[in-house]
């Protein structure tokens, strides 16, 4: 095994809780791993990014005080939510698509599970005026809540120059957050840098797996440059595909759009119009059913699975791959059945857990650090 890189990655995160004020935040990336794209308006600075995290923590982000970002997305849990196939919102109330991870994020070209939102940014905003997250009406509503709080306006004045609190701003101070919740450092990474011994016999035998009769690297191939192991793309699995009929569902959908509905509300809302996945965003029939490849990195943290959570374990994953997906009218045409035995599973599964990062006892300050 060819060595990859000779630097070891860290939580980045880490790394801007120290900074003073007015530096900006260095993402002391691992050799030869790409930088992600930051948007030239919205340079990570430590005062965006305390703001930021301060926001993401507080529950009283939410039109009844108990819901914060990090309610469905855990540091403790892979920054995903392990308490049910969804998560609930204001009031207890569930959506249709299970919580993914925010860990490596900012790598990402789309945020969401279709891809909705292409930037941080813009994902950031989204789930405050979801009556099923945060639940708040509109933007304008999210910003009369911090200015009724009474703590924040010195912290926006710290981070923007000014006192001025708007939802461009929130989001930008959420997003700066987010670019710097990034880790890269698992025994996976020792073992590709050449460390024989970081993985065990059933997870070198899983790798050899993951890159040929189970065929996992044609949508979760290591890249050195982004290496999420993810195309970063959208493929119909057949999950969810029993339960609903994608042209009927297709129909519905354009005539919610032409009479002006908001499919962002939809789709968390109604099981059906969910099921949809890119689809919603493009109105492409290739992308019926399409959902993103999400990374493998801590995935062992982070069930159930599937956009849906109708997976519960890492073994019932293995399962649905193994038998080629659910048949469907758009299964993506890389599904087939694999004739995996029960030890090439639990190899499989024993690789994926070599995803889990070195830096998890390191998780918790972020909360702490957020008070």
């Amino acid at each position: 095994m060819a060595a990859r890189t000779t630097r070891s990655a860290c939580l980045i995160v880490l790394c801007a809780l120290t900074l003073g004020a007015g530096e900006s935040v260095d993402l002391a990336l691992p050799e030869g791993v790409f930088a992600p794209e930051i948007p030239a308006d919205n340079p990570i600075t430590a005062e965006r990014v305390a703001l930021g995290r301060k926001l993401y923590f507080d529950t009283r982000l939410s039109t009844d005080g108990s819901v914060a970002c990090a309610s469905c997305h855990a540091p403790s849990h892979g920054f995903a939510d392990p308490r049910g196939k969804t998560s609930p919102g204001v009031g207890g109330a569930l959506g249709t698509r299970n919580a993914p991870t925010v860990l490596n994020a900012a790598f990402l070209a789309t945020q969401f599970w279709d891809g909705r939102a292409p930037t941080l940014e813009a994902q950031a905003v989204l789930p405050l005026t979801n009556p099923i997250e945060h639940g708040f009406a509109d933007s304008g509503a999210v910003v009369a809540k911090l200015e009724a709080l009474g703590d924040y306006g010195p912290i926006f004045a710290s981070a923007f120059g000014d006192s001025a609190i708007s939802a461009e701003r929130v989001a930008q101070a959420i997003a700066s957050f987010e670019r710097t919740i990034v880790d890269l450092n698992a025994p996976i990474d020792r073992f590709l840098r050449g460390d024989a011994s970081a993985i065990s016999d059933s997870a070198k035998r899983g790798w050899e797996l993951f890159n040929g009769k189970a065929r996992c690297s044609t949508c979760h191939g290591y890249v050195e440059a982004i290496p999420l192991f993810t195309d970063d793309d959208f493929h119909n699995l057949g999950v969810g595909a029993t339960r609903i009929d994608f042209a009927a569902a297709a129909r519905e959908a354009a005539s919610a759009a032409a009479a002006g509905k908001s499919l962002d509300g939809l789709l968390l809302s109604d099981a059906e119009l969910s099921e949809l996945g890119r689809f919603a965003v493009t109105r492409e029939d290739r992308h019926l059913g399409a959902f993103k490849t999400p990374q493998l990195r801590n995935i062992a943290l982070t069930p159930p699975y599937m956009h849906d959570g109708s997976e519960p374990t890492l073994a019932s994953v293995m399962e649905l791959y193994d038998r080629g997906g659910n048949a469907n009218p758009y299964l993506d045409g890389g599904m087939r059945p694999l004739g995996l035995s029960a030890e090439e599973k639990a190899d499989l599964v024993a690789l994926l857990e070599s995803f889990t990062s070195d830096d998890l006892e390191r998780f918790a300050q972020l909360a702490e650090s957020a008070q």
